[in-house]
């Protein structure tokens, strides 16, 4: 990665805590940090954030969950949280018959490849779900709590739903409820017009639920094969276009993590600076000044395959100054300062809103 190490070279290095303790390493607490809102304020669950993405509303007295579609072993061993990542057409005709089947106290919604919605009544949020990318290759557990016991007949029912079509997902998991969160707008909390790209809804629902654009790249998606060059001439087109910030998300690495995959991980990493950082750079000094700053929204180790709490590495640049330097990576970022993640946006654009 050598843009990454002359990046780095005469860039700031330090640790984030983008998952406050005793908060669950999610992409959702993670992205929020990264955003500038502390996530011990305004997180309230992980669906409504991408219902937001989908342009649904949560009326009062409404809570959204995820929905999953999964693959489990005859023996309820969780194979693939992702079930085996159908098209998004696939999945579609999957949760609209499940919805047919299903759907009436509550309402199924159609996403992107495995990740998908339910809206149910809002006493059905007072349940234990556990994310699927957590357990896989462990035994399933499947929701408990109050109101877990309806939960738990529509997993089951699904399965012969699910099962009825030609994909490797055998049935739908719940988790990640919540209801829609109260969030000021990035404008308003930074002064500053923000854009964004993404092709997971979790992200662009904090995007929405912040009045940023969330740009469309075709081609863009969350598996390996995303459009990168696409997603850097959309960050350079926005700020040639007056935006003062943009922020590009990459999923690929993650879900290299979650597959255990090194080989795959590796090649992200390596498209991140061969196919993103190299031109952007280039584009971004063709802009005048600049300041940059990369880092992950949690850890998805290999040897885990999931995500875990511990800081990440940061690495700010400033295309007019340079900072003492070094290397971008964990082993070297070991000993940095942490600062709470929710700070790092102020550190990037210099303000002091790190509230």
């Amino acid at each position: 990665m050598p843009t990454l190490a002359g990046l780095a070279r005469r860039g700031r290095i330090g640790r984030a805590q983008v998952i406050p303790q005793r908060m669950p390493p999610g992409s959702d607490v993670g992205n929020m940090s990264i955003l500038g809102y502390d996530p011990r304020v305004y997180h309230s669950g992980r669906a409504p954030i991408e219902a937001a993405a989908q342009g649904i509303e949560l009326a009062p007295g409404q809570v959204a969950f995820r929905c999953n579609l999964v693959t489990l072993s005859e023996d309820d061993v969780m194979l693939d949280y992702a079930g085996g990542h159908p098209s998004n057409e696939q999945a579609a005709e999957v949760i609209e018959a499940v919805q047919a089947e299903l759907g009436g106290e509550v309402r199924f919604c159609p996403g992107k490849q495995y990740r998908h919605l339910m809206i149910a009544p809002g006493s059905w949020a007072q349940a234990e779900c556990v994310p699927p990318h957590d357990i896989t290759g462990r035994q399933a557990v499947p929701p408990g709590g109050l109101r877990s016991g309806k939960l738990r007949q529509l997993m089951e029912a699904s399965r012969e739903i699910v099962g009825g079509f030609d994909i490797e997902a055998t049935q739908i998991w719940l988790w990640g409820q919540g209801t829609t969160p109260r969030m000021p707008s990035f404008k308003e909390k930074f002064g500053a017009q923000a854009a964004m790209v993404s092709a997971v809804d979790l992200v662009r629902g904090l995007g929405v639920l912040t009045g940023m654009e969330v740009v469309d790249v075709q081609g863009a998606n969350a598996w390996y094969d995303t459009n990168y060059e696409g997603k850097r001439d959309a960050a350079l087109s926005s700020l040639e276009g007056g935006a003062d910030l943009f922020v590009i998300h990459v999923e690929a690495t993650d879900e290299a993590g979650h597959a255990g995959d090194v080989a795959a991980k590796v090649r992200a990493l390596e498209n991140w600076d061969a196919r993103i950082l190299a031109d952007l750079k280039a584009g971004l000094d063709s802009l005048g000044k600049w300041r940059m700053l990369l880092l992950p929204d949690h850890a998805t180790p290999i040897e885990t395959r999931t995500h875990t709490s511990e800081p990440v590495p940061y690495l700010l640049v400033d295309s007019t100054k340079e900072f003492e330097g070094g290397s971008y990576n964990e082993a070297a970022a070991a000993n940095a300062p942490v600062m709470p993640g929710h700070h790092v946006m102020s550190e990037l654009l210099k303000t002091n809103s790190a509230k």
